[in-house]
């Protein structure tokens, strides 16, 4: 039976062989993540979904190498996925993410590339690798699954794939596949794809600088989790404040215009739903406003211009209703920065808490 919080002992093995062609000292490697030797000798033991991820990021840690070292000396540096995500993160919907992010991965000398292709109501993201890889079909499928996910959590909400192609003959533990991407899966075909629905593509992208970082800090996780939820208003207004009007708020009867409904209409489906236009918008500056403390060279003062405020006395009060502290406090707790730092107004000390 299959369980959705354990891996197949060979893709374990498979990421192990990737690593000792990094110069990785697997016993080592295995030591670290308390892996048994004797469960690679099993071949239908599994591990748990955590320990195979904190395998996959000890091996891009020590091979330096996002691809866990399945290139064959091509390596993609960590930190290039996160610099691909904020290339994507502003685009207007999921067909523009997907593109800039295509571009983006051929700057790079990977011997592996995708297309998009549109037609006929459906949507196929194809990937071409070095038939000469010695992992190309760990390769193709993990460049797949992830491409999949990721676009699920683009658009906050599941992208639902109808079916994917390999080129390749099917693998010992076929299950997986029917887990990964939960549709039919086609073997010996003659590219390797993913076949969806092409209106996900006109989804617009729901999230924002701000909740990429909070995604970036265990993406592989919730990359392996899919935990994408189908968007509400709340979150369609918020990205339609982000992507179109950055740190201003737009009038309610523009966001009304923007969604085709009547103030009334959409006043009342925001309390439907135990909340409102203010609540929306004050959630927005509370996680900006953090997201600008975690950032020493800021200023209070300047953060409550970014946010809006003509007076910091004002961001202070509204600062302290959302969160139950004073900017100063929250910066000192969260992020370790000290009494007197740059960062902080020197009134700040002796604020009221």
């Amino acid at each position: 039976m299959i369980q959705r919080r354990t891996i197949n002992v060979h893709r374990v093995v498979k990421v192990l062989q990737g690593a000792a062609r990094g110069g990785v000292s697997i016993p080592a490697l295995l030591d670290q993540c308390g892996i048994e030797r004797r469960l690679l000798e099993q071949p239908d033991a599994r591990i748990e979904r955590d320990t195979f991820i904190k395998l996959m990021l000890l091996v891009m840690e020590q091979t330096q190498d996002e691809f866990l070292g399945f290139g064959q000396g091509r390596k993609s540096k960590p930190g290039t996925f996160s610099m691909m995500a904020h290339a994507v993160i502003n685009c207007p919907n999921l067909e523009a993410a997907v593109e800039r992010g295509i571009r983006f991965y051929s700057l790079f000398n990977l011997s592996m590339d995708s297309d998009l292709v549109r037609e006929d109501g459906h949507a196929r993201l194809i990937t071409r690798v070095d038939p000469r890889l010695d992992f190309r079909d760990v390769i193709i499928e993990t460049m797949l699954f992830l491409s999949v996910r990721f676009m699920g959590w683009l658009v906050g909400k599941a992208v639902v794939p109808e079916a994917v192609y390999l080129d390749y003959e099917p693998v010992r533990e076929d299950d997986e596949h029917r887990l990964m991407f939960n549709c039919p899966t086609h073997y010996n075909s003659e590219r390797n794809e993913v076949v969806f629905p092409a209106h996900y593509l006109d989804l617009p992208l729901v999230q924002n600088e701000l909740s990429l970082s909070k995604f970036l800090r265990d993406s592989l996780a919730q990359l392996f989790d899919g935990n994408v939820h189908n968007v509400g208003l709340p979150a369609r207004i918020r990205a339609i404040i982000s992507n179109d009007y950055g740190n201003h708020f737009p009038d309610f009867t523009e966001i009304c215009e923007k969604l085709e409904m009547t103030p009334q209409t959409l006043r009342r489906r925001l309390k439907d739903g135990n909340t409102s236009y203010q609540e929306i918008k004050d959630s927005i500056r509370k996680d900006a406003s953090v997201y600008y403390l975690s950032k020493a060279e800021l200023s209070i003062d300047e953060i409550a211009l970014l946010m809006g405020f003509s007076e910091a006395s004002s961001f202070h009060r509204a600062f302290k209703k959302w969160t139950g502290m004073t900017p100063a406090t929250y910066r000192r707790d969260q992020f370790g920065q000290p009494p007197g730092h740059s960062g902080q107004n020197p009134g700040d000390i002796n604020e009221p808490r």
